[in-house]
């Protein structure tokens, strides 16, 4: 898996752009977001990379930060969504504006992407609602960025996800604990609740 990119940006053919490392020409489509930060011909670019390998097709897309890649990868999980929809999306709401409005399930915004209708727009916003993060921060359901300190709770869900319960399963247990209850002690009692149901 080709994770990162660094050499010199030789064509810009929106949405693709091809940088030349070390000699060889790599196609990249890029996002427009990403697009617009890009230097002129020839200076020196790094790009953060997602790569597919199909039967038919060897495919780089690249993003000028880890949290649009990260961001264009929830995407493509999402029932329905290809890389070149995630691209488009991308292309029209920047991440932080993507994750601020799933987390206000702000439907008409996300359907004015071109490729996305209102089915697909609440499918983004059930599939992702709780996932993606903005520029270290969670988004929250009032669409306010929120800084996200890890609670002992959340070190209990996971552990929980961990272990192969699902999330509603790691978020019902995770309600029953007693407030200010330590990681350990909460997952031991996580795990008897689980147990009991």
């Amino acid at each position: 898996m080709i994770g990162r990119l660094s050499g010199s940006l030789i064509e810009k053919l929106p949405p693709q752009v091809v940088l030349d490392v070390g000699g060889v020409g790599y196609e990249v489509d890029v996002p427009m977001s990403t697009f617009y930060q890009l230097p002129p011909l020839g200076e020196k670019v790094v790009l953060f990379t997602h790569q597919v390998v199909r039967e038919d097709a060897h495919l780089l897309f690249g993003f000028a930060s880890k949290e649009e890649r990260q961001t264009f990868r929830a995407l493509i999980k999402v029932t329905g969504i290809g890389a070149k929809i995630a691209l488009a999306i991308l292309s029209t709401l920047s991440a932080d504006e993507l994750a601020i409005a799933i987390a206000a399930e702000d439907i008409k915004r996300l359907s004015a992407v071109p490729g996305i209708g209102k089915k697909t727009a609440e499918r983004l916003v059930l599939e992702l609602r709780g996932k993606l993060v903005t520029g270290g921060a969670v988004a929250t359901p009032g669409g306010l960025p929120l800084v996200a300190e890890p609670s002992p709770l959340d070190d209990v869900a996971n552990a929980l996800l961990a272990l192969g319960y699902n999330e509603k399963e790691a978020a019902a247990a995770v309600k029953m604990l007693p407030a200010g209850v330590g990681v350990s002690e909460g997952i031991r009692l996580a795990l008897k609740g689980l147990v009991k149901a």
